[in-house]
């Protein structure tokens, strides 16, 4: 073999690997499009009388949210004597004033409240979490972060799905406030919707582990204690304890007809400081209980299901390297015709996943009430969402992997400025996608047309996002806040399930 062989060679075999990783999550996304036929709500039976509920609301520095979310929970549909909110308060800035007032506000309106307040903020949302369960005795306890507004009938209708002793948690489904003010909220919508409708529906129905989101769920506390409690050694507490408490025998539930609506976040920078926390998180995860799933006595398809959940995010360093290595490839398959043929091999199996992926997506907005021709346009609008974070998300899987210790840096919402620096992430994505752009000249000169509607699609997605967060930063904030909605139906379905 010559060396350009040898090159060839090694390039295809990357690129291969990375390939099949995006299939096999592509085709993972359509088993739960199958499998989420099987979902039933789960069985209810109104307690009686209705047991005592703690509601918990985790907050740190959210001065534009505090007040709506407080008043939210205060009118509840519940009976005053068996409910108490917890305002699990961390903040260093005005928030905590605002807390004050409000909770004062509704004391006199005879609401059981109490504004919780730490000298340190040690554990961040699972050390308030564990702070404030000590400070009650309830058998229950639901959790809402500060984006969020439970309709009042949240607690009565969630509630009677406890109905057997081994359930410890029962989900609710996510809602959008804010889906048209952008692009990037459009797609932060699709692909919630998808995981929600499909995803944690399909776990639910098919028997296998799913999780609690972080919020707008109740917890049976005995489960939380039985499994160890609330932890703070990974960044998406919600998820390990989930897995915990079903590797300790408790039932999880999932709620598809009541739905929570929540702020998605704004600006393209507060999506990538929430989609670092989550994906660092879940391989935090994986690290810390794939061993255990593994050696526990549950059956081989929860075991295999459970490590494609928590491995998902994988996925990214699968496009980024697929980014890298589509031109390359290309080109030097002219050269090496046995490189060209496995090329053909690789288009096939990829096309399969991708086939599978856009049935799920596409299944996913029409369960929720879009149209065939809205549900169409929802695909490219997550696809491009999907590949733009891939240099973010990267980061944060190299970071799990290398035991890189950061801080919580929690989602700016409602007009709050960013937390942490998206500045690398930034400097990645521009300069993937001029080489992306450049790649697709190559591909445009050489005439390689079976190449370039991937390699379009890689571009676009990395100038965009890039493009997308300097506009943010640099244009007036009222402008920010504009609906620009581009396929308004597909992200935003009125139907409710």
């Amino acid at each position: 073999m010559t060396g350009l062989d040898i090159l060839a060679v090694g390039v295809a075999v990357g690129y291969t690997a990375c390939l099949v990783v995006l299939t096999l999550f592509g085709l993972h996304w359509g088993w739960w499009a199958w499998i989420r036929r099987q979902y039933r709500t789960p069985d209810a039976s109104s307690p009686a009388p209705w047991p005592a509920v703690t509601v918990q609301i985790p907050l740190y520095n959210e001065p534009h949210l505090a007040t709506r979310i407080i008043d939210a929970c205060a009118q509840l549909d519940y009976p005053a004597d068996r409910l108490h909110i917890q305002v699990l308060d961390d903040s260093t800035d005005a928030t905590s004033q605002r807390v004050a007032e409000r909770v004062a506000y509704w004391e006199q309106r005879g609401c059981s409240i109490t504004h919780v307040q730490r000298t340190h903020r040690t554990g961040y949302k699972a050390g308030a979490l564990a702070h404030g369960l000590q400070q009650t005795t309830a058998p229950f306890v639901a959790v809402f972060d500060a984006d969020f507004i439970p309709p009042p009938h949240f607690l009565k209708r969630l509630l009677p799905h406890f109905s057997t002793p081994d359930t410890g948690l029962v989900q609710a489904r996510w809602a959008h406030l804010n889906p048209d003010t952008s692009w990037h909220t459009q797609t932060q919508a699709v692909g919630l919707n998808a995981h929600f409708v499909l995803e944690q529906a399909g776990r639910y129905a098919g028997g296998y582990f799913m999780h609690f989101n972080g919020t707008a769920g109740i917890w049976r506390r005995a489960c939380i204690e039985d499994a160890g409690g609330w932890s703070a050694d990974t960044l998406t507490e919600d998820l390990d304890l989930s897995y915990r408490a079903q590797l300790s025998g408790w039932r999880l539930r999932y709620v598809d007809d009541v739905a929570v609506p929540a702020e998605l976040p704004r600006t393209v920078s507060a999506w990538r400081t929430q989609q670092f926390r989550w994906t660092k998180g879940a391989i935090e995860t994986a690290r810390k209980l794939l061993r255990p799933l593994w050696r526990s006595s549950q059956g081989l398809g929860r075991k295999i299901a459970g490590s494609a959940h928590l491995l998902a995010h994988l996925a990214f360093p699968a496009i980024v390297g697929t980014a890298l290595l589509h031109v390359p490839l290309l080109v030097l398959a002219m050269h090496a015709p046995a490189v060209s043929n496995a090329y053909l091999s690789m288009l096939a199996g990829g096309g399969l996943g991708f086939a599978a992926f856009a049935t799920a997506i596409w299944s996913a907005q029409r369960m929720l009430g879009s149209s065939w021709r809205h549900a169409a346009c929802a695909l490219p609008l997550f696809l491009v969402g999907s590949m733009g974070l891939a240099v973010n998300n990267t980061r944060a899987v190299y970071a799990a992997l290398t035991r890189v210790s950061m801080p919580f840096h929690r989602t700016p919402k409602g007009g709050a400025p960013p937390s942490g620096s998206s500045g690398r992430a930034w400097t990645g994505e521009l300069l993937l996608g001029l080489y992306s752009a450049a790649g697709l000249g190559v591909l445009v000169h050489q005439q390689i047309w079976s190449g370039v509607p991937f390699q379009s699609a890689l571009a676009l997605s990395f100038l965009l996002m890039a493009g997308t967060d300097w506009w943010e930063r640099v244009r007036a904030p009222e402008e920010a806040a504009r609906p620009r909605a581009l396929c308004k139906e597909a992200a935003n379905p009125t139907h409710s399930l």
